[in-house]
């Protein structure tokens, strides 16, 4: 299976939104596999819950796929959207991100969060290997979203919204001595 970076190579916008995502979700994901390193139980359901809350909306955003964003297209796009979410099959675009969907969604990677927990308890090793997993589980459900994302906007044949701007600082001003 081609990966995202594959998939969008031939569309240079397509490409710069895959590539921003994916550096927010590397950052993300290194938050989760510190995290799991940390033998406090349950601190890392929480945290890969809360990026995860995070994340998803933050990569639908990227690709103009926000429930507001959605809102905004004229009646046929949005209903060619909807079929294209039901064609790739995902849960996650489109929807506000509730608790309930990061679980389903975490379900997918359920046996590394397990052996996660397990190994969390095992000295210096077993913490590096819970991180290892935690790094994992976070970036596979981030990198299957950002394919889920690419496939629906192609499928509905959307415009990418235009990329966020960062706001330019104003040089402070120099006070007379």
């Amino acid at each position: 299976m081609p990966s995202t970076l594959q998939m969008a190579a031939s569309d240079p916008a397509m490409l710069a939104v895959v590539r921003q995502c994916r550096q927010l979700l590397h950052r993300r994901a290194l938050v989760a596999g510190v995290a799991s390193a940390v033998p406090v139980p349950g601190l890392d359901w929480a945290v890969d819950a809360a990026l995860l809350s995070r994340l998803i909306p933050a990569i639908n955003a990227h690709f103009g796929l926000t429930p507001e964003q959605l809102d905004r297209l004229d009646p046929s796009k949005r209903e060619k959207v909807q079929k294209a979410v039901a064609q790739v099959g995902t849960v996650l675009v489109g929807k506000f991100i509730t608790q309930d969907l990061v679980l389903r969604a975490a379900k997918l990677v359920g046996v590394r969060l397990t052996a996660k927990q397990a190994a969390r308890f095992v000295p210096l090793a077993g913490q590096a290997v819970s991180a290892l997993i935690g790094y994992s589980a976070i970036r596979y459900l981030g990198e299957q979203h950002i394919k889920d994302c690419l496939n629906v906007v192609r499928s509905a044949g959307l415009a990418l919204p235009a990329p966020a701007t960062e706001p330019t600082l104003k040089p402070a001003s120099r006070r007379a001595a």
